[in-house]
Order: C-alpha cells, then sequence, then structure tokens
C-alpha cells in the first residue's frame, strides 16, 4: 500500500464549531457524503468519540451499487482533530481550521492500491465540495 498521503481541502464560511457539526453528526452527513448528484447517503452512524465506531452508506440512487464506509476513531479533538482508520487499515485524518473567510476544513488519508491516486483525490475533494454546498445553504 502507497504510504504517500493524498490530502484534498476546502473553506466553508461558517465558524470551526458549526463546520465540526455539520461534518461530524449524522444527521447532517447523510446530505452531503457523496461524490455526484447519482449518489446518495441513506445512512450513517457515529459514535464520535476515540475507539468509537461509524458507518456511512454511499448509494447509487438508481440502486446499481452500495457500498458501507467504516471505520474507527482513533483520536477526536473537537472541534479541531479526527483522526480515523478505515476497516481495510488506511488511516485518515481531518483538520478544521479557523481562516479569515471560515474555517477550512482538510483531509489527509491514504489511498489505496485498487484506483490510481487522481481518481482518488477527485472523488474524495467531490465530497467536499459537495460538503461546502451544503454549509453554504445551511448558512444561508
Amino acid at each position: 500500500m502507497p504510504t504517500e498521503n493524498i490530502t484534498v481541502a476546502t473553506v466553508v464560511n461558517a465558524p470551526v464549531a458549526e463546520t465540526w457539526m455539520y461534518y461530524t453528526e449524522a444527521e447532517h452527513v447523510i446530505n452531503w457524503n457523496f461524490a455526484s448528484s447519482d449518489w446518495h447517503c441513506p445512512r450513517a452512524e457515529n459514535d464520535l468519540r476515540a475507539g468509537g465506531d461509524f458507518t456511512i452508506t454511499m448509494a447509487a440512487k438508481d440502486g446499481s451499487m452500495s457500498f458501507d464506509l467504516e471505520g474507527t476513531y482513533d483520536e477526536v479533538r473537537e472541534p479541531n482533530h479526527i483522526a480515523y482508520t478505515l476497516t481495510n487499515g488506511r488511516k485518515v485524518s481531518v483538520d478544521f481550521t479557523k481562516v479569515s473567510e471560515g474555517t477550512e476544513l482538510r483531509v489527509a488519508f491514504q489511498p489505496e492500491s485498487e484506483q490510481p491516486h487522481d481518481v482518488q483525490q477527485n472523488g474524495w475533494q467531490a465530497i467536499l465540495d459537495n460538503f461546502a454546498k451544503y454549509v453554504r445553504k445551511m448558512e444561508g
């Protein structure tokens, strides 16, 4: 497995605490955690604490494909940092940083070996872009 992390980021016009809430609470996650409009997130369960588990279901709207993203939290420092390990052993870290425009959200993840790096980076970035759109809608 490659060791070089891939990093994606976005800036949202919301305070860090609100950005954290939109990113971590299951009732919000189901509204943004998918990469394109023909997918959706029908289910999210989140036990946000070190040692807690999460399961996020992503599915094609036409029912042709579905998968669960699952993992265990290694570190949770609200409202600035989350680190977790996916069930396949890959590590992910998420950082929330106050910037003049609001909050920068930066996700660094270990890539998997089946997909090219650019495909993985584009997919994770599309999910973050979708998150930013959701926050814009919520913040009105």
